[in-house]
């Protein structure tokens, strides 16, 4: 069960800082392949149709074309029943730095590739003017 990193992906100085703080032996290989290859841009600077930490996104599944919405959340705060997903689980690194119109992909536990593409971004923190979430 992973995501698979496509593209180019832009994370905000304090998402990578963050995340580069959580033990590297618990990283999904695909989150530790994403902090080396990211663009790293300031929280103030990032453009409003990037998938950050604490974003809320709209996702249409590319083979079914279920919409979903999903809160891409620190481990901590993960409640998938109420639609928060970790950074840690494969959907989650998957949407991580991308942008709407973006496809993330990822592998399902029973070994399904998954596909959504992101339709759209219903909130992000630095949108608002929160830079510090």
């Amino acid at each position: 069960m992973h995501a698979t990193i496509h593209g180019e992906r832009t994370l905000t100085e304090l998402d990578f800082a963050r995340l580069n703080k959580l033990p590297r032996l618990n990283l999904p290989p695909s989150l530790a392949d994403l902090l080396d290859c990211a663009e790293v841009t300031s929280s103030r600077a990032v453009p409003g149709n990037i998938v950050t930490m604490c974003s809320r996104v709209g996702i249409v599944d590319t083979h079914t074309r279920r919409r979903q919405t999903l809160t891409i959340s620190y481990p901590e705060e993960a409640r998938p029943a109420a639609g928060l997903i970790s950074v840690l689980s494969p959907v989650g690194t998957s949407l991580l730095g991308l942008k709407v119109g973006d496809t993330a992909r990822w592998q399902a536990p029973n070994g399904e590739a998954c596909a959504a593409e992101i339709a759209a971004i219903l909130f992000q923190p630095e949108a608002t003017g929160d830079y510090t979430t």
